[in-house]
């Protein structure tokens, strides 16, 4: 138990760290009420609004990755970020000696490696979490130094030479996400009896995405056989006024709705075929709910993990794949016309992908972490 337990989370830079970070913490707040939790993180990434939005004291500390380019702007980052790293140790073991945490756990971004290092130098118990198929640099790096490895996917063990063996714990998903009933969100969101093809951008609104529904709309609008709810993200606001330009109203057509951001909770119970990037937390969620999906990796992400994530669902007949090197509104519109027209494929790819799903990982999380405090 962590019953009066001082534990430190080291996580940030994007919400597939921070998230299961927070979810993590909730769910020991839950069964330990009297367990006290803070957050190490910096002061201008994601975590700086998430960690104290959801009641938690975040302490930070300055660092930054590497550009991969030899451009001056890139020499001139990278000098400072080799100077930060060494300041980073300092401010880590700062926090670390006054808190005075009985458990450090990290869960990705490069907040993590200062933290997770000077807690084992200083043989505190250390666990991290690995949301991707394909580990990030910091994790692998900190494998051989902490006491535990949690994985969300199996197919991440072969790229860790851990201390210890590693352990599937899957990835936390949000609570809400479990109770989801396809029929009542259906009859909700008047969507009726036609499939429905929830599409996403991505929070941005990735326009090769973007692109790629717009034309796969247009391409079947027409045929009336399904219905379309696309969210574009941040910069795809130029998507309706598109459709408009082509003869399409979304106004007028029930069976087309557009919005900026998707509540996922609500909606995609709803779905019967979902076109999505391939993030950890979103895999995971499609996995729960049991839903088939065409994933396009993001390609512009740290060692192309959106891949990798995709392909541990593809090799278990759990999703298709759509590179977005062969990403077109007409391979787009072949893929979605291939599966709406097998229900039974579309059913057994749901079903493999419900298969995959891990329903109790915060638990797992859980249990590793009551394990090493021991």
């Amino acid at each position: 138990m962590l019953n009066g337990k001082r534990i430190l989370i080291a996580a940030g830079g994007t919400g597939g760290h921070i998230n299961p970070a927070l979810g993590t913490a909730g769910y020991i707040k839950k069964m330990c009420p009297d367990a006290e939790i803070i957050f190490a993180g910096t002061a201008d990434k994601m975590e700086a609004k998430l960690v104290p939005e959801a009641g938690y004291e975040l302490r930070t500390i300055e660092i930054s990755g590497f550009y991969r380019s030899f451009s001056m702007e890139a020499i001139k980052h990278n000098l400072k970020t080799l100077i930060r790293i060494f300041k980073a140790s300092s401010q880590a073991k700062k926090i670390i000696k006054d808190f005075k945490p009985d458990l450090v756990i990290g869960f990705g971004g490069y907040v993590s490696g200062p933290v997770l290092r000077m807690a084992a130098k200083m043989h505190i118990p250390t666990a991290v979490h690995e949301q991707n198929a394909f580990p990030g640099v910091t994790n692998k790096a900190l494998a051989g130094k902490v006491d535990r490895v949690m994985l969300t996917a199996p197919q991440a063990e072969k790229y860790m030479k851990p201390k210890n063996p590693c352990v599937i714990t899957g990835l936390p998903i949000r609570g809400e996400m479990l109770t989801g009933d396809r029929d009542f969100a259906r009859a909700e969101m008047n969507i009726g009896s036609k499939p429905l093809i929830l599409s996403m951008g991505g929070s941005l609104g990735a326009k090769p995405v973007n692109d790629a529904v717009l034309g796969l709309i247009l391409n079947k609008y027409k045929d009336n056989d399904c219905v379309f709810l696309h969210a574009t993200g941040k910069n795809g606001d130029w998507f309706k006024k598109a459709l408009e330009e082509n003869g399409v109203d979304p106004e007028k057509n029930p069976h087309i709705r557009v919005v900026e951001y998707i509540d996922i909770p609500k909606c995609l119970p709803a779905a019967d075929l979902v076109i999505s990037r391939s993030g950890a937390s979103s895999l995971s969620e499609l996995q729960a709910l049991g839903k088939p999906s065409i994933l396009i990796p993001s390609p512009y992400v740290t060692e192309n993990h959106q891949y990798h994530n995709a392909m541990a669902l593809v090799s278990n007949g759990a999703a298709e794949i759509l590179e977005e090197k062969d990403l077109s509104a007409d391979t787009l519109t072949e893929k979605v016309n291939a599966l709406i027209a097998d229900p039974t494929k579309l059913a057994v790819i749901g079903e493999n992908a419900k298969k995959m799903a891990v329903m109790d990982a915060t638990q797992r999380i859980y249990e590793t972490l009551c394990e090493i405090v021991k």
